[in-house]
């Protein structure tokens, strides 16, 4: 039988199913390793939790795996995947081995996210109205007005206190160095965060004793902290919320209604809504009641058909103008989306110091902007060693991992490139950080990333943990939950 080199430097063969599980035989590769450093020594944040699971078996860690996987089917915790015009619901699966990351550097992560979102909110405001960060040439005008996500309707808006993006997932990965740098932002409609509270929930019930014995930060309060936040933005007393779905069919109907039921809210789709009197109300048992918050889980343009796109069937006509007389608050607001524009990311830095006269404290990757001729040569040149992504794709589609593709697939993107350079950025590989996860009874690591969600109301407040996000196919480096990736509990400790 094979046998691998251990961390201890033992050679060991093959556990059998009622041997004790041991992480001694995990293989880092050389990557950057949540749980071990380079010398094989267990960082310290996870002693407490190699101790207790090291006390089971190799059959009892596969049992709690396959209870967790009970758990969520009982739960109905799908997203719905869309391929060749046919909708396939499934399951998110989750990796019962958490990431655990110790409080000194999740308190410095957490000061990076503040001051960036800060930073974009004072960005999406200005770009509507004052413009001074486009009229100083700190970002050229026209890849602003180019951008498909910004909306001249949104020009001279001034939504509730000034505040645009009131919930945020920004996608955080890190390489061997080990340093964390911000992947992505996700300000229209971010989504996960569901599976972080329910991931949660599981591991509670997976490992109840380490969990209560390491002094885990609690995630649970999210929903109570989301409502907190949409009724700060009222700004009116007993505020009416609810939360706008565009229905049963959407790939996160399960975290629209689920959120809504923990808040306590009504989730209504755009039947339940009309535009009457200057107001949003909402169609109710008892007649029409005036709507006085709505978290939007539609995108942008969807949103409402006399302003945006005209064919939308799951708008609200005649919302945005109601919102822009200040009658109505949206969360997020219209014209975040800016933000989530690849190309104006990499811009983001010279955003932070121009509004705030600070470094960033979490820097970008490193990031050619194909619009730019220099960058656009080098990409074309070396697109064999480059991931390339469309400036307003997302979960992990319309992106070419240079590695892994084919000679094929270079030529196909190069092409893409020379037609449009502003629609294309590119980065270079990045060897994700990797995970212990538990594959056929035994820990093999896989590479994660982390979104961790961002709250703005009365403050900016980052809740501890997020979504680990993880490639559960051995050597992938996407973790997208629609590309076959899967979740992890995120343990950030006091």
């Amino acid at each position: 039988m094979k046998q691998r080199q251990s961390l201890n430097g033992m050679n060991q063969t093959q556990s059998t199913a009622s041997a004790g599980f041991s992480f001694n035989d995990y293989q880092t590769d050389n990557f950057f390793d949540e749980m071990f450093g380079a010398n094989g020594k267990v960082r310290h944040g996870y002693v407490p939790f190699r101790k207790r699971v090291e006390q089971l078996t190799r059959h009892d860690m596969t049992s709690r795996q396959q209870a967790a996987d009970r758990a969520l089917m009982s739960m109905g915790i799908t997203f719905n995947v869309y391929s060749e015009g046919e909708g396939t619901e499934r399951i998110m699966p989750i990796d019962i081995i958490p990431r655990i990351i110790e409080a000194a550097e999740w308190d410095q992560m957490e000061k990076g996210l503040i001051q960036r979102i800060k930073a974009l909110n004072m960005f999406i405001h200005d770009i509507y109205n004052e413009q001074r960060v486009l009229n100083d040439g700190v970002v050229p005008r026209e890849l602003i007005e180019s951008s498909k996500c910004f909306l001249t309707p949104c020009l001279g808006v001034r939504p509730p206190k000034d505040i645009w993006c009131h919930i945020t997932g920004t996608d955080l990965i890190r390489g061997d160095d080990g340093e964390f740098m911000v992947l992505e932002d996700n300000l229209r409609c971010p989504s996960g965060v569901s599976y972080m509270l329910e991931n949660r929930e599981l591991t509670k019930q997976t490992f109840p004793e380490v969990l209560a014995n390491t002094g885990v930060r609690p995630v649970s309060d999210y929903p109570t902290r989301l409502l907190q936040m949409l009724q700060h933005i009222a700004d009116r007393p007993n505020p009416t919320v609810v939360v706008l779905t565009p229905g049963v069919y959407n790939s996160a109907y399960f975290e629209h209604s689920y959120l809504a039921q923990q808040m306590g809210v009504e989730l209504v789709d755009a039947r339940d809504l009309v535009v009457s009197g200057g107001y949003v109300k909402m169609r109710t048992t008892k007649g029409f009641q005036i709507v006085d918050v709505i978290y939007r889980r539609i995108d942008d343009t969807f949103l409402d058909p006399k302003t945006f796109n005209p064919d939308s069937l799951i708008g609200v006509p005649g919302i945005f103008e109601v919102f822009k007389k200040g009658r109505v608050a949206l969360a997020n607001a219209p014209g975040t989306g800016v933000a989530d524009d690849k190309v104006v990311y990499a811009y983001i830095p010279r955003i932070i110091e121009y509004y705030l006269g600070e470094k960033p404290l979490i820097q970008n990757v490193k990031t050619y902007i194909c619009g730019e001729d220099e960058d656009r040569q080098y990409v074309l040149d070396n697109i064999a060693d480059l991931v390339v992504k469309e400036a307003n794709e997302a979960g992990g589609y319309g992106m070419l991992i240079g590695p892994k593709a084919t000679k094929k697939d270079h030529d196909l993107f190069r092409k893409k490139i020379k037609e449009n350079p502003r629609n294309y950025i590119a980065q270079p590989t990045i060897s994700l950080s990797r995970v212990p996860c538990l594959i056929d009874g035994q820990a093999e690591g896989r590479h994660v990333d982390l979104r961790p969600y961002i709250l703005y109301g009365d403050q900016i407040n980052v809740i501890p943990g997020g979504l680990t996000r993880v490639a559960l196919r051995k050597g992938s480096l996407v973790v997208n939950s629609s590309q076959g990736g899967g979740g992890k509990d995120t343990w950030v400790l006091y």
